[in-house]
């Protein structure tokens, strides 16, 4: 008999059919007449209820039917008569794939998301975690869908690179040389051309630069794969691997950056609610139900589902960094007082989005705190950079121009110590067919936290990657 995935089961109306289901056992209840168990395949954030007639299937057979075990369950599919549910199973045959024994860290009770992260290989299948993996799946199809659609080609970047694309210098080296036995030279310092590349080589950061080279070939292209920073930070919003995706436009001014970013993200969250539905809604239920817990000042503004309905919905505000200093100054008091020439801090950004009461892009960046490719104003003093803010979560994208001028861009790497011989490739672009041109970065882990209404960047990965931490 076909096996049928659960979640198709429970959209069906088709009472009476004998079929089949395999899953895992999220609860067992009844009495001495009647078993009613749980199972949920992955397929949905719903179980399917199957009812076993003790008469008809012995209590004995039931006794390895607990939480986690995997079980296969034959039966008919009937209306329900419970509440919740529209279709149930009357079980005709049960039998067990794969026990569970009474360790199985999961039962009927809350987990912390502390305790959750040490079991991470077991955390899917809480309803939480099988909700933030299904989105991720259907925000990963959506990045494809939404660029394909515009013409863009997708493009695979190298993990391993030579180069800093941000200049920051966090970077996990790659080296096949044997550590206890490194060769040296006269020095003393490494000598890298007995290494496997010939040369000092890490992970990438970025795949942007790369990015630039394509697009000024095929006009539009992205990049969607993982990135690294060997940064020592444990934040809620840091992680050493994440997923970035970052498009690349040839004949994009600044202005035409901000309204593909624009369009991009209300895709994204109007994909989301149309096919994660039921996840998002009881993701949305549960920080409703966590809220209930906090103190008054620590609670939400606003819900999950209005947060992402705030984004869809509304045009997206846009002011330089010199206009939103000026919202800040006038603002109340910072932890870090707001001042030209510093980064903006994320209670600045959270600040600027609620005094709007939209999304807002922030341009014209100081050029002193911005990456050396960026392009430079006429004022030569800021840089036609741009930050999207998004509630809760703050930077959702950074992107730019890129600086397409050879000479105004060697200056900005003499100035920033950038060895010029590292990235003559990159200023090639520049001395053959250079073109206005731009493109922007956003972190996918930085999507799903705001899509999800998580807290914590390492619950929105399967297996986060973090200062002393690459289990799994």
């Amino acid at each position: 008999m076909e096996n049928l995935r659960i979640a198709e089961l429970l959209k069906s109306s088709d009472f009476g059919k004998e079929v089949q289901v395999k899953g895992w056992v999220r609860t067992k209840r009844g009495n001495k007449n009647v078993a009613f168990i749980a199972i949920n395949d992955g397929s949905g954030i719903h179980s399917i209820q199957a009812v076993v007639d003790l008469s008809k299937i012995p209590e004995e057979a039931l006794r390895q039917v607990t939480t986690g075990a995997c079980i296969s369950v034959r039966g008919t599919l009937t209306q329900s008569q419970g509440q919740g549910q529209t279709v149930e199973l009357q079980t005709s045959a049960l039998e067990i794939i794969g026990a569970a024994d009474e360790t199985f860290p999961l039962q009927k009770k809350a987990h912390t998301l502390e305790f959750l992260r040490e079991i991470a290989h077991l955390r899917p299948r809480t309803n939480t975690f099988g909700a933030i993996l299904r989105i991720r799946h259907h925000m990963a199809m959506a990045v494809h869908h939404f660029f394909n659609e515009r013409g863009f080609f997708y493009l695979q970047t190298p993990v391993i690179t030579g180069s800093d694309a941000e200049g920051a210098g966090e970077m996990f080296r790659v080296t096949t040389l044997d550590l206890k036995n490194l060769p040296y030279n006269e020095d003393r310092s490494i000598d890298y051309k007995q290494d496997f590349f010939g040369r000092e080589t890490n992970l990438t950061v970025s795949g942007q630069l790369e990015g630039e080279l394509a697009a000024t070939a095929l006009g539009q292209v992205y990049t969607f794969g993982p990135t690294f920073r060997a940064e020592n930070s444990n934040t809620p919003r840091h992680l050493a691997e994440f997923w970035m995706i970052e498009p690349e436009m040839a004949f994009h001014d600044i202005t035409d950056n901000m309204d593909v970013a624009e369009a991009f993200l209300k895709y994204l969250i109007r994909y989301g609610l149309e096919h994660s539905k039921d996840d998002l809604e009881f993701l949305n239920t549960r920080a409703i139900e966590e809220d209930k817990n906090k103190k008054e000042s620590e609670r939400s503004k606003t819900t999950l589902m209005e947060r992402l309905n705030l984004v869809a919905e509304n045009t997206f505000k846009r002011i330089t960094y010199t206009e939103a200093i000026a919202v800040l100054e006038k603002g109340k008091k910072f932890e870090f007082r707001p001042e030209w020439g510093k980064d903006l801090q994320k209670e600045h950004e959270n600040f600027l989005v609620d005094h709007f009461k939209i999304p807002v892009i922030v341009t014209d960046y100081p050029k002193g705190i911005k990456a050396f490719y960026m392009k430079q104003n006429e004022d030569g003093k800021t840089v036609r950079a741009m930050d999207v803010l998004f509630p809760y979560v703050g930077e959702i994208i950074g992107g730019s121009q890129r600086e397409e001028n050879y000479d105004k861009l060697q200056a900005r790497m003499k100035e920033m110590d950038i060895p010029e011989e590292s990235l003559s490739w990159y200023l090639d672009t520049r001395r053959y067919g250079t073109c206005p041109h731009s493109g922007f970065g956003l972190g996918f882990e930085r999507l799903i936290l705001f899509i999800t209404g998580m807290s914590n960047v390492r619950d929105v990965i399967p297996f986060p990657r973090t200062p002393k931490n690459a289990d799994f």
